[in-house]
C-alpha cells in the first residue's frame, strides 16, 4: 500500500510542476489508467497524452494493474528509519519511459468469486532493457545484493 501513497505523491508533485495535470476524472484515476494527463487533453485520451505515476521499493521489477500505452513514471524508494540522508523516506531512482501493451505480460489473478485474493497483474517485461537509463539517480543510494541501501559514508 505504501507504494500507492508514493505514486500518489509523485502525481500530485507532477500536478503542481509540470506539463501533466491530474486526471479530473477521479473515479477513473482512483482505479484505472492514467493517473496524469497531458495538460488541457481532451477526453479520450491518446497514448501520448497520458501518463502513469506508480512507486516501487523494487530495484526493476514493475507490476501494474493495466497494461495500458503511454507513459509511465516509477518513482523507487527506500524506507530509512534512521533518516541517514535526513528523511524517512528516500526516492533512489526515478524511471520514465513510454510503455507499449507488448512490453507488459499477464500475471494472472487469484480472486476468485467468494471474494479475496490478488487483483489481476502485468508485470513489464525486461525492465532493464524497456526503461533504459534512470531520469534520476540519487547519489546516496547504491544495490547490494539486489536491495537499495543508503551507501556507506554518506
Amino acid at each position: 500500500m505504501f507504494s500507492a501513497i508514493i505514486g500518489i505523491l509523485g502525481t500530485k508533485a507532477l500536478d503542481a510542476v509540470s506539463p501533466y495535470e491530474k486526471n479530473p476524472h477521479k473515479h477513473l484515476a482512483a482505479s484505472r489508467f492514467p493517473d496524469l494527463r497531458r495538460r488541457g487533453a481532451k477526453m479520450p485520451l491518446r497514448p501520448m497524452d497520458s501518463l502513469e505515476s506508480k512507486g516501487s521499493k523494487r530495484p526493476y521489477a514493475v507490476d501494474s494493474h493495466c497494461d495500458h500505452e503511454g507513459w509511465c513514471i516509477i518513482w523507487r524508494y527506500l524506507v530509512d528509519p534512521t533518516e541517514s540522508v535526513g528523511t524517512p523516506v528516500v526516492i533512489w531512482r526515478v524511471d520514465c519511459a513510454y510503455l507499449r501493451k507488448a512490453d507488459w505480460r499477464y500475471q494472472g489473478s487469484t480472486a476468485g468469486s467468494s471474494g479475496g485474493g490478488r487483483a489481476h497483474t502485468f508485470n513489464l517485461r525486461g525492465p532493464k532493457r524497456v526503461l533504459g537509463v534512470p531520469a534520476y539517480v540519487n547519489p546516496q543510494v547504491r544495490l547490494s545484493s539486489g536491495k537499495p541501501v543508503i551507501a556507506e559514508g554518506q
